[in-house]
């Protein structure tokens, strides 16, 4: 296989700005695209877990015409003909066609605002402006500068939270439902979340709150950036990882305790979640004792991957030999670096990796424990390889119901995660006996 061969795990600028526009209530999304692009805005429709009799999505599908040509007049058509939906918001996202001929999805919006009684959002996100992060980021930028309305008062204890959805836990819908539960037993109001299931009103609304709270390591910097500097936005927890694992959640708690000034609040759930946890493991007795000192990797997005080295090291007691991370930011390096020298590790570092590069990363370390996806699975066959531990979905969904891993109950679904993987790990590969029936 040739250097020149790179299969990305991430999709595309115009998946990730689909996913935050769908994560919008009481709205509709239309694609400016070819019929083809339109099963990336299906992917993130099941990504945002939306109901398919509630949220609506649209698309011009265009054809050799109009990508040659321009599509602006079909563009204008298509709003004219969505101009009876029962929405607050219609979202209008363009692709790499469309962007390339030079059709102006944000003229065109502005020139049918007048027409329609529903709120119009152009996004420009062609795939070809980046990752699916940046599509993320692209538009939480619009959406806080169109839809943010001015306000001069804040709402005390407050919070406004960024970017839940950037995040490859399958069920990353469980972890930000933690995140709201322990805000609200510290009193803490949350005004707005960019975005899932958030109606129009809450966006409009966000400005009012008095800190933010970026839930990702991938995307949602700079939407906190901008609430910052043109709203006063106090950012919490920065330059901590997120809540996985025994330390990284009682730091954060604590973190969050001292700001909100619920000190009491944040102790009580650390002993409790700690107790909880502690007395769950001496009555399930999980095998965590028979992987000590085991040889690790970790190939995932930021969000889980840098909270989940100090998990491996620490809770399971691996050895973390490598870290592929799928971003490359700057404050992702930054986070990942501090954490390392703090736990005195050198793994092999690799930032930004795409599935030829973590197969050779993989056959250099050749450690025995993976923490990845399906992708990890067929990447290390032929390596030695004796666990693979799908954490972070990629190919398939291998979960029907949310489960998150922020928290205690997360590092219990963690540990759950691993003792599976071991267990069928013992499982014979070939049959050696007949059933009698």
């Amino acid at each position: 296989m040739p250097d020149t061969c790179t299969d990305p795990y991430l999709r595309c600028a115009f998946n990730g700005a689909a996913q935050t526009a769908l994560g919008v209530a009481g709205s509709a999304l239309l694609a400016h695209s070819p019929q083809g692009c339109e099963y990336l805005v299906n992917n993130a429709f099941a990504s945002q877990e939306c109901d398919y009799m509630e949220t609506m999505t649209l698309c011009t599908k265009l054809c050799v015409d109009e990508i040659v040509h321009g599509g602006e007049d079909l563009l204008a058509r298509t709003i004219r003909e969505a101009k009876d939906l029962p929405i607050s918001a219609l979202f209008v996202i363009s692709a790499c066609g469309p962007e390339i001929v030079g059709d102006d999805i944000v003229g065109v919006c502005e020139d049918m605002q007048p027409e329609v009684k529903f709120r119009l959002v152009p996004v420009p996100c062609a795939g070809f402006r980046g990752s699916q992060y940046d599509g993320i980021d692209i538009a939480l930028d619009e959406i806080v500068k169109r839809c943010t309305k001015n306000t001069k008062e804040k709402i005390p204890d407050s919070v406004c939270l960024i970017a839940p959805h950037a995040n490859a836990n399958p069920t990353w819908i469980a972890d930000l439902d933690w995140v709201q539960r322990i805000l609200s037993q510290m009193g803490v109001r949350v005004v707005a979340t960019l975005t899932h299931r958030t109606p129009l009103a809450e966006i409009e609304n966000a400005a009012s709150a008095e800190t933010s709270l970026v839930v990702s390591h991938d995307a949602g910097q700079k939407a906190a950036d901008y609430l910052s500097a043109t709203w006063g936005t106090e950012q919490v927890c920065t330059g901590i990882p997120l809540p996985i694992g025994m330390t990284n959640t009682q730091r954060w708690l604590t973190t969050l305790g001292e700001r909100f000034d619920a000190q009491k609040a944040a102790e009580s759930m650390v002993a409790e979640g700690e107790r909880m946890v502690m007395a769950t493991c001496r009555r399930k007795w999980p095998m965590a004792r028979f992987l000590y000192r085991t040889p690790a990797a970790i190939v995932a997005d930021a969000t889980v991957g840098i909270p989940l080295v100090r998990f491996v090291c620490e809770d399971m007691e691996m050895t973390p030999e490598l870290v592929a991370l799928y971003t490359s930011q700057r404050t992702v390096r930054t986070l990942l670096e501090r954490e390392l020298k703090e736990l005195g590790l050198t793994p092999k570092v690799v930032y930004g990796t795409d599935v030829y590069t973590t197969r050779k990363s993989l056959a250099e370390v050749r450690p025995r424990v993976v923490f990845g996806s399906t992708i990890e699975r067929h990447a290390s066959e032929g390596l030695g390889v004796s666990y693979i531990v799908e954490v972070v979905k990629m190919m398939r969904q291998f979960r029907m119901i949310n489960r998150e891993y922020f928290g205690y109950t997360g590092i219990l679904n963690l540990f759950e995660c691993v003792q599976n993987e071991w267990t069928m790990g013992w499982r014979s590969k070939e049959r050696s006996y007949k059933a009698k029936w």
